[in-house]
């Protein structure tokens, strides 16, 4: 005697993916970088002056320029070696710069003055970059508002 099989079906294969993981982890991302963001705030805090001069063509240049901050106390900081905010007296800020431009003599070299400090203390620093090698010193300013 024969035995009768019974009918298998065949099953359909599903062909969908279930996105909600997906939006869980990008919600979760999304509120970890809207924290974290304010706290990134890098740099000296200074109050540049206001000018309507043209910005500075972006060149082809892979390095960031070499920027020395003046606040409106009168402090150096160069945005180059450990601790970019720390405080420096001249004599280690024109050190500084020059070992960095021996590396890479094109780079771009800006003084970023506050708009509240003298006048002859921008000058200084200019005078540092440029005994230590610098060409040409740009000088850092806001858009007119």
């Amino acid at each position: 005697m024969r035995q009768v099989r019974p009918v298998r079906r065949k099953r359909r294969q599903m062909a969908e993916i279930n996105v909600v993981p997906y939006i869980d982890v990008m919600l979760v991302l999304l509120v970890i970088f809207m924290i974290t963001a304010p706290l990134l705030r890098t740099g000296v805090d200074i109050d540049l002056p206001d000018a309507d001069a043209e910005p500075i063509a972006n060149t082809q240049e892979t390095s960031e320029p070499l920027i020395l901050t003046v606040d409106k106390d009168g402090a150096w900081y160069l945005n180059e070696g450990e601790d970019p905010e720390a405080k420096m007296d001249p004599v280690d800020v024109q050190a500084l710069a020059a070992a960095a431009l021996s590396i890479n003599p094109n780079r771009r070299v800006l003084v970023a003055g506050d708009k509240a400090v003298e006048y002859g203390q921008v000058m200084q620093a200019m005078v540092a970059l440029q005994l230590a090698g610098a060409p040409e010193v740009g000088l850092m300013s806001d858009p007119v508002r």
